[in-house]
């Protein structure tokens, strides 16, 4: 059955449970609102480094869309995702970022000496370079470290680079090892996301619903309930489940999901949980993220 279809059965102007990140359908829980605090505090106080972890799905690259539709004309932003390699590789990164272009035989030393003349230049016409490293977890000690050391371009009361990095939470676990004690001294904000809780999860269903011109009563309060404990709070797994709810609902031509519907989708195998089940144990939703300073 075609989006189209279940879109025209339910009267929704576009799909309302898509799994890709768009800004125009962020909602805004008491998570998101700190961690977007976190990021503007950074940006406005030109802090060198800044941290928002969570896990998979939870908003974080939507968070990050947000951010570069809001930063101003005096910024130059530059964008790195699954950046890996080893030295060296990471600056041809960052080059790369800034549309920088970069010579195939130029070795560390030329590299970095490149990106300190760039950010020098953009601070002589009043410009403030900030590199946001997505999918940070995925890069090394010494990568990390790498980042560290470039930070050490700035100089004086001035700042000229400021370096975003959002991850996963293996991102948080990585930067509190003692042997990247330096790099923790140089983060001045972290913030991480955690999952939902079962009341913003009705929110955050009944927000998206609406987005599309929807009642918000198209998928009912039982079903919520289930949804929450299938998706353990994980926005996407939401999206994912709600959207094949919708299917199922359409298809049988209901006006509502209810918690029957949900459960059959369940009980078809539609729903893959990639996501340890003792850690969800361990770490049951209390809902809203923390953030420190």
């Amino acid at each position: 059955m075609s989006t189209v279809i279940y879109n025209d059965h339910f009267g929704f102007s576009e799909r309302p449970f898509s799994l890709s990140p768009d800004p125009d359908f962020l909602f805004w829980s008491k998570a998101h609102l700190r961690a977007r605090t976190v990021l503007e505090y950074g940006l406005a106080t030109r802090a060198p480094l800044t941290v928002v972890s969570g896990e998979v799905g939870t908003g974080k690259t939507t968070l990050i869309q947000e951010l570069l539709r809001k930063v101003d004309d005096g910024v130059s932003v530059g964008l790195i995702s699954n950046a890996r390699g080893d030295r060296g590789d990471l600056l041809r990164w960052v080059l790369g970022a800034f549309d920088l272009e970069v010579d195939s035989n130029a070795d560390y030393v030329d590299l970095f000496q490149k990106f300190q003349d760039f950010v020098v230049e953009q601070y002589a016409v009043g410009q403030h370079v900030v590199l946001i490293v997505d999918e940070a977890q995925n890069l090394g000690v010494e990568t990390l470290e790498e980042l560290r050391m470039l930070t050490n371009i700035n100089s004086g009361k001035d700042e000229l680079l400021q370096i975003i990095l959002v991850g996963q939470s293996e991102l948080r676990d990585l930067i509190r090892r003692p042997s990247l004690r330096q790099f923790a001294q140089r983060v001045t904000s972290t913030y991480h996301l955690e999952a939902l809780d079962v009341k913003t999860t009705a929110a955050y269903v009944r927000h998206r619903l609406k987005h599309v011109g929807g009642s918000g009563q198209e998928i009912t309060e039982d079903a919520i309930v289930l949804i929450h404990e299938e998706s353990a709070g994980i926005p996407r797994m939401i999206n994912k489940i709600c959207d094949l709810a919708l299917v199922y609902a359409s298809s049988a031509e209901e006006t509502v999901v209810d918690r029957n519907t949900v459960q059959e989708l369940i009980n078809d195998g539609l729903i893959l949980k990639p996501y340890n089940e003792a850690y969800f144990l361990t770490n049951r939703i209390e809902g809203t993220g923390r953030a420190a300073e």
